[in-house]
């Protein structure tokens, strides 16, 4: 099958897509609601495989998450309903990162465990497939941009594990369904609509219907990071996935636009390589990090800053605005510094910004004190209101708090 074209309705361009969709942005809410769910194909991502015996102990000692969790027994909300299509046992997929040894960001993966065939039904549908090695597979999820390091990376480590590492991104394709109140109502790991079929007249809780798309059961799974992210997966590359609508299909920018919005960073270039502190990044809120795993690589500087308990910088939405409170467009470029127009000191830097939206490292003294004073160094007509997200943990903000109170 042949990937569709996308139409959407208010698409003239991809330009005016995405500079469209922006306009619309307010401090606390999005504005997606019109277009209802979409779909981008990700072609900032690229995917890697690792298989082998060594697969799980080799990530285990490299990785922030707790990557033992694929060896585990299903847990409550794992389906038990066969179908010839789609795994009865199915694991949520899992966000976490590699590390440099002083502790600071270099890669983040989303981790997925693919069905073995003993998991499945036969083509026939009369009893489980056949999985003579059994052999454990992962596929991660990885930023295209800095593929060949990272796979030269992890084959540094490799050193004598009996772990395979692949480049499948020729095969295998990245993609984001999300929208607004798309996934809200919803508890189950899996995408709802897809959940909603079933074999019979029973409904199944795990999706596992024709809905899925094709014999090997590829599915869509809630975002590991943050529910109102929406659904992500890995399909192959020949296909368009299951309830992705032709009209529904957006450019890739909109999705950077979303995260924007809920203050999301993704990929080695908006998550500073080799410089960002993954706490600063919000990324333990984000699913990305356990503290309670073993050893790994850059866990010392993770585990001493969690427990000091005080983050005085973190990133930020941003949204860019002119003297008369009205949003400016392709005004602010990412690396430009924010700072108190009164006092003249500087709160932080942009990290990412597209149109009149961005994200910022900025000192929460400085972002979360009032109303906004920022402006953007070098360009005073640009004022930058810092929007503290509504995921948030609540101790986030009371540890800003007491700090404060202290100082």
């Amino acid at each position: 099958m042949h990937r569709l074209k996308p139409s959407l309705q208010f698409r003239k361009s991809i330009t005016y897509t995405y500079v469209t969709l922006a306009r619309h942005f307010s401090t606390h809410q999005t504005r997606f609601d019109h277009v209802g769910p979409m779909a981008s194909l990700l072609k900032s991502r690229s995917v890697v495989r690792f298989r082998g015996p060594d697969t799980v102990k080799f990530l285990q000692g490299l990785l922030t998450n707790d990557v033992q969790r694929f060896c585990e027994s299903p847990g409550e909300m794992t389906s038990t309903l066969v179908t010839p299509n789609v795994p009865f046992i199915s694991d949520s997929p899992m966000y976490a990162l590699m590390l440099t040894p002083q502790g600071r960001f270099l890669y983040d993966l989303f981790l997925y465990r693919p069905a073995r065939a003993s998991e499945k039904l036969d083509r026939t549908g009369s009893g489980p497939g056949s999985d003579p090695d059994g052999r454990l597979e992962l596929l991660a999820d990885v930023d295209a941009t800095v593929l060949d390091e990272l796979l030269e990376r992890f084959n540094k480590y490799r050193l004598r594990a009996d772990v395979v590492i692949e480049n499948v991104a020729e095969e295998f394709s990245c993609w984001q369904r999300y929208g607004e109140n798309l996934t809200e109502k919803f508890s189950s790991a899996e995408e709802p609509e897809a959940a909603s079929v079933g074999w019979g007249a029973a409904v199944d809780p795990a999706g596992t219907s024709s809905s899925h798309g094709n014999s090997h059961g590829w599915q869509w799974f809630k975002d590991p990071r943050l529910d109102s992210l929406g659904f992500r997966g890995i399909f192959p590359s020949n296909t368009t996935p299951p309830l992705v609508e032709a009209d529904k299909e957006t450019d890739e920018k909109n999705y950077l636009l979303w995260r924007l919005e809920k203050g999301v960073a993704e990929g080695s270039t908006e998550i500073l390589k080799g410089e960002a502190v993954p706490l600063e990044y919000n990324l333990a809120g984000l699913n990305a990090i356990s503290f309670d795993k073993g050893c790994y690589v850059g866990q010392e500087l993770i585990a001493r800053t969690h427990h000091r308990g005080v983050i005085r910088k973190r990133l930020l939405p941003l949204k860019f605005l002119d003297d008369s409170g009205k949003e400016m467009e392709q005004k602010v470029a990412p690396g430009s510094d924010v700072i108190n127009a009164v006092s003249g000191k500087k709160a932080g830097t942009v990290t990412t910004a597209l149109e009149c939206r961005g994200l910022g490292l900025l000192r929460l003294n400085e972002a979360l004190k009032g109303p906004s004073k920022l402006t953007i160094q070098g360009q005073e007509d640009v004022k930058v209101e810092a929007i503290r997200p509504e995921w948030w943990p609540t101790e986030w903000f009371q540890e800003y708090q007491q700090d404060t109170a202290s100082a």
